[in-house]
């Protein structure tokens, strides 16, 4: 098992406590003595190896991550060379870690996020990493919505899978709706926030890209030969910056017919407005 942490954010959305130079994720934001990036290192190492740990960065926070996560090896910080949203981060990593492992499975985190409830996220992410194993899925983890918040990805429920009440098919996947369709979907009970937790193999989301996102699967494609030898980063600093930007929601999960939900009561908050962190 792997874990990718995405640790790229220009730390916008808490100007003027959050700036381009050291954003929110690099921050202790709850006076914990740990930041938001060192809490979801923290947090991952209940279930992987600190080397199978990868964390995706701009360039510009290389030494930031090195001097916060020092036990994370080096070689796994993966610097991006240019701001391309998560689907080009995801490509990359996964294919990185297939061609050291090809039977790699991955779960892949936000590092800005807050999680209060660590022992059921554990459990989450073991049931959701089984699952995968098992099934050519696209596992996402839902958070029961508390209001109808325009700022989060929404996803239907379908079918119950047999055997485990919590996991089910997506139905439909609706990225930012507008507050009128919010509204809806929070009164409907079918709709559930999309936490930005992913869960797949590495295989399995590769040629989810070939299929639905054939442009950045090329690009990514073409260093097969390369990754995990000192020629990738040459090859990264050249392919990335041609990467069109785009999230892994509108690039893959609105689009693929094999995405499940798994339903989860984390104490989860993404900490996107200054609202948000005073609920």
């Amino acid at each position: 098992d792997y874990c990718v942490i995405m640790c790229g954010g220009a730390g916008t959305r808490f100007w003027p406590y959050s700036r381009t130079s050291c954003p929110k994720q690099f921050l202790d934001f709850l006076g914990t003595g740990r930041t938001l990036l060192q809490s979801t290192v923290d947090r991952a190492l209940n279930l992987v190896r600190p080397d199978h740990i990868y964390l995706v960065t701009n360039a510009a926070y290389g030494d930031l991550v090195r001097r916060q996560v020092p036990e994370v090896p080096e070689k796994n910080i993966m610097l991006e060379p240019a701001r391309r949203n998560t689907g080009p981060c995801i490509c990359w990593s996964a294919h990185h870690i297939h061609t050291l492992d090809p039977e790699a499975a991955i779960f892949t985190l936000p590092a800005d996020h807050i999680i209060l409830k660590e022992v059921a996220f554990v459990d989450a992410i073991r049931e959701s990493m089984a699952f995968c194993r098992s099934h050519n899925a696209l596992l996402t983890l839902g958070i029961k919505p508390s209001a109808p918040n325009t700022g989060y990805g929404y996803i239907q429920l379908g079918k119950p899978v047999a055997g485990s009440p919590d996991m089910r098919k997506v139905k439909s996947f609706t990225e930012k709706p507008d507050l009128e369709m919010a509204r809806f979907f929070v009164s409907s009970g079918e709709f559930f926030w999309n936490a930005g937790i992913f869960i797949w193999k590495a295989a399995d989301i590769l040629h989810a890209f070939e299929r639905f996102d054939p442009e950045t699967a090329q690009l990514f494609d073409a260093g097969d030969a390369i990754y995990g030898t000192p020629a990738e980063e040459k090859f990264i600093a050249e392919t990335f910056p041609k990467a069109k930007a785009i999230s892994i929601d509108y690039a893959i999960m609105e689009k693929a017919d094999n995405v499940y939900v798994k339903t989860v009561d984390l104490g989860w908050s993404d900490l996107g407005t200054w609202r948000a962190l005073i609920d």
